[in-house]
């Protein structure tokens, strides 16, 4: 499903960009095949980002001046049915200088967004069972908070999934969704040797929202990964967390909490047997636009550390510092002390919806030992419905693992 020709995509994009603004709004029901399919959506997405990363270990930084842009075509619905096709093309725009894990430039630190032209994303839906939907296709699916099931959408190639599954509400405040994946498209396309991940993996995921102080959610994953240079990370992985918000303070201040816990052990292929805990906990509070919040995440070892808890699936950006060391877990496990500071300007004016961020980790191992420090900013602005501009930095200080890494990220985007 993969397509090759760069130059194609973007023609397509070009003329698909040019009759978006004619194209009508999707009605709930189509009375014909005919009037779902031209009755259907286009949009179109541009972002454009310079990502500077330097780090220790390399005589030079890499730079990586990088455009996606992403076509997307939505059926209208017919008899229940209804389709998506969605492209992405990522293109260098200018000097660049940077490994891209594919392209042999070992000499520069790692950016992980390598040209490529793709279908992202091709599937079908019915919604014709009551509270029911049912997908099958390449889709772009992100469970509950992505910590173990993500697209990854950080990076300008998006990780998809070859599955089918169901999304079900009929149990009143339940939604429960389920799926089987045959096939990981991973952010590095399918070029590279571990672009593609051959598995037969299972998820399920309840979350439960009628409580009055939260929502609960069980969930399971089941990772059997078919290619032997990953097989030690097939696993199996079941879970609960809790999730809410509290007003307090006369309704002026709202209270933040959640707490998770998951355990996992070896599964399949695996040759390695372990079982290992993951806990993440964390509190905090909001008002006026500002927020603040301390928490505590492991991701626990086992097996003398040699084998630790791993989420593979999961878009690990969001998680762990910004700087990307912990994309995979050491084996002696990983400890995340973190505290977060952010405010967004509430007032009317030009600045209203500018956010302001902070992020201090402190990490080390589950079995003992000083990983080092991070500390994470952002500014971010959606100027209106169509534009939004962004600038991040991240600053990894190492102690006992990986290298003093500094990253920083300037980011456009506009959504048609």
């Amino acid at each position: 499903m993969r397509t090759p020709t760069k130059s194609g995509l973007l023609a397509s994009i070009a003329s698909f960009a040019l009759i978006a603004a004619a194209t009508p709004t999707l009605a709930e029901e189509a009375e014909t095949l005919a009037d779902a399919i031209t009755g259907g959506k286009v949009t179109v997405d541009f972002r454009y980002r310079a990502e500077n990363v330097d780090q220790d270990g390399f005589a030079k930084d890499a730079f990586a001046s990088t455009l996606r842009t992403k076509l997307k075509y939505e059926t209208g619905v017919f008899k229940g049915f209804s389709g998506v096709l969605e492209f992405d093309n990522v293109s260098n725009i200018g000097a660049t200088a940077f490994n891209d894990s594919g392209n042999g430039k070992t000499r520069f630190p790692v950016i992980a967004d390598p040209e490529i032209t793709e279908v992202n994303q091709a599937y079908i839906a019915y919604t014709g069972f009551e509270k029911t939907t049912l997908l099958a296709g390449r889709t772009a699916v992100n469970i509950g908070n992505q910590r173990f099931v993500g697209t990854v959408g950080w990076r300008q190639n998006d990780q998809t999934w070859d599955m089918v599954g169901m999304i079900n509400s009929s149990i009143p405040d339940m939604t429960i969704t389920t799926a089987y994946i045959w096939n990981v498209n991973r952010v590095f396309g399918s070029d590279h040797p571990f672009g593609d991940l051959d598995t037969n993996t299972f998820v399920v995921d309840a979350k439960y929202t009628g409580l009055p102080i939260g929502n609960i959610t069980a969930y399971g994953l089941i990772i059997d990964l078919n290619d032997a240079p990953v097989f030690g990370l097939s696993s199996k992985t079941f879970g609960v967390r809790f999730d809410g918000k509290h007003k307090v303070a006369d309704g002026n201040m709202t209270f933040l909490y959640e707490a998770e816990y998951a355990n996992q052990t070896d599964h399949a292929s695996n040759a390695t047997d372990y079982s290992a805990d993951y806990v993440h906990l964390s509190a905090g509070l909001s008002a006026n636009g500002l927020t603040g919040k301390v928490g505590f995440e492991k991701l626990g070892s086992d097996n003398g550390g040699t084998a630790a808890f791993q989420t593979p699936l999961a878009t690990s950006h969001k998680f762990n510092g910004w700087a990307d060391k912990f994309l995979g877990t050491p084996g002696g496990g990983l400890e995340d002390f973190y505290g977060s500071l952010a405010y967004k300007v509430q007032a009317d004016g030009p600045l209203k919806g500018l956010k302001f961020a902070a992020i201090y980790h402190d990490f080390s191992a589950a079995t003992g030992g000083n990983y080092g420090t991070e500390i994470d900013l952002l500014v971010a602005k959606k100027i209106n419905k169509h534009y939004s501009v962004a600038l991040k930095f991240a600053d990894y200080n190492a102690k006992g693992f990986a290298t003093d890494t500094q990253k920083i990220w300037f980011t456009v985007g506009a959504h048609f």
